[in-house]
């Protein structure tokens, strides 16, 4: 297990690998649209036929759960990941089934939080790739991470 990390662990320019790809099938995309984003092309494979992505397509919102839960797996932040917004989100390529994501994350910017004395915030820059190295997200966003106690 990677060691956690505190707010003065990240550098501008570090970067993350995630630790293993994810597998989507069919039916975890037809589940997350019956719950989550109901629409023909991501609950039936003939209704994807006929729509815009000429087949069925993972949600985009399903594609950025596996993503966020790549990133936590991956960053292991001292009290976990604190979500403090979102610059940009980007789906540039559908999610199939029999896809297998990974992503890599960079280190963009910190900053002491002027809010939390005691945290910083981390942008981090994530791009997702399918097995064809093909990317198929991007985003930017900010957590919270806390400073190292002082002695």
């Amino acid at each position: 297990m990677p060691a956690e990390l505190y707010f003065e662990d990240f550098t501008p320019g570090r970067k993350f690998q995630s630790a293993y790809s994810a597998k989507i099938s069919a039916a975890e995309i037809k589940e997350f649209g019956e719950k989550y984003d109901p629409q023909p092309f991501h609950l039936d494979e003939a209704a994807g036929e006929t729509s815009f992505f000429k087949g069925i397509a993972a949600s985009g919102w399903l594609t950025a759960a596996l993503v966020m839960r790549m990133r936590v797996d991956t960053i292991k932040v001292v009290g976990g990941m604190i979500g403090a917004g979102v610059d940009e989100i980007r789906w540039t390529t559908p999610v199939r089934p029999n896809d297998s994501l990974r992503s890599e994350s960079e280190v963009v910017s910190v900053r002491p939080s002027k809010k939390r004395p005691t945290y910083g915030v981390v942008k981090i820059a994530t791009i997702a790739y399918n097995q064809r190295d093909e990317i198929v997200m991007k985003s930017t966003v900010n957590f919270l991470a806390p400073l190292k106690p002082k002695a």
